[in-house]
């Protein structure tokens, strides 16, 4: 089994209180449950146990396209049913099943360079139409579930949260912040205590950009059904009766 998970520990030492401390370190990298977890007891198991191996705080670095939504869930649920404070530093892309994960974060921090991206549920079925509204159905049913872990977080709207997922929606850190995904900005010390936002954020939606692009091209193609009348140009056939006849005299 492919790990798509590594835990770093290390005591340190609070000066306040001479005794040292554990703290822990989870790093998600990659694709969430590349080869194996879906019809799996044994790799949930494994992360709990790891999970609740120590005590105390943990910080959850993640940068992962994303994955088995299932494995998401679980994993959410794991760490939002962790007794301690859970911090989440994404420093390179939270995206799909893992944008799920970063929000069991007490603290959720983004690097100013990093990206978060929402979008909806997707699957692969194979049937007849039974089995294909079966699939539609589930899909519903996934998507609210992804819902209500992105609603606790923002407290946006769930038709606001079902619009943006429609529309494959990406955040830079600022517009994630403005829109409740992130509590804050990493500043360059590891600390990453928070920033005040850019003055300018970015949301790039697809579904917009493409029907942008598809209203320009019918505005470049459009033609007009009715052609404009011609100018008459010439002479009149009077004029040309009359120098018919100067001719034959």
């Amino acid at each position: 089994m492919k790990k798509f998970w590594k835990w770093k520990n290390k005591m340190v030492t609070n000066q306040e209180n001479p005794m040292q401390t554990e703290e822990r370190t989870l790093y998600l990298n990659g694709t969430i449950a590349e080869e194996s977890w879906f019809d799996d007891d044994v790799t949930p198991q494994l992360f709990k146990e790891e999970l609740m191996a120590g005590s105390g705080n943990i910080t959850v670095w993640i940068n992962s396209p994303g994955g088995d939504c299932v494995a998401a869930a679980q994993i959410y649920n794991m760490l939002m049913d962790y007794p301690h404070d859970v911090t989440v530093k994404i420093d390179g892309i939270a995206a799909s099943a893992a944008s799920v994960i970063a929000m069991a974060g007490t603290k959720v921090l983004m690097s100013p360079v990093s990206m978060l991206m929402i979008h909806n549920p997707m699957t692969v079925a194979m049937g007849d139409t039974a089995e294909m509204q079966k699939a539609i159905e589930m899909l519903g049913s996934v998507k609210d579930s992804i819902i209500n872990a992105y609603e606790i977080k923002t407290g946006l709207s769930r038709a606001k949260l079902s619009h943006l997922m429609d529309a494959e929606t990406w955040m830079d850190a600022g517009k994630a912040v403005e829109f409740g995904f992130a509590d804050g900005i990493m500043n360059r010390s590891e600390a990453a205590e928070d920033m005040e936002p850019p003055a300018v954020s970015m949301l790039y939606s697809k579904a917009n950009v493409v029907n942008s692009l598809m209203g320009k091209i019918a505005e470049k193609c459009k033609t007009n059904r009715t052609a404009p009348k011609a100018e008459p140009t010439g002479r009149s056939v009077d004029d040309l009766y009359e120098r018919l006849n100067l001719l034959k005299h």
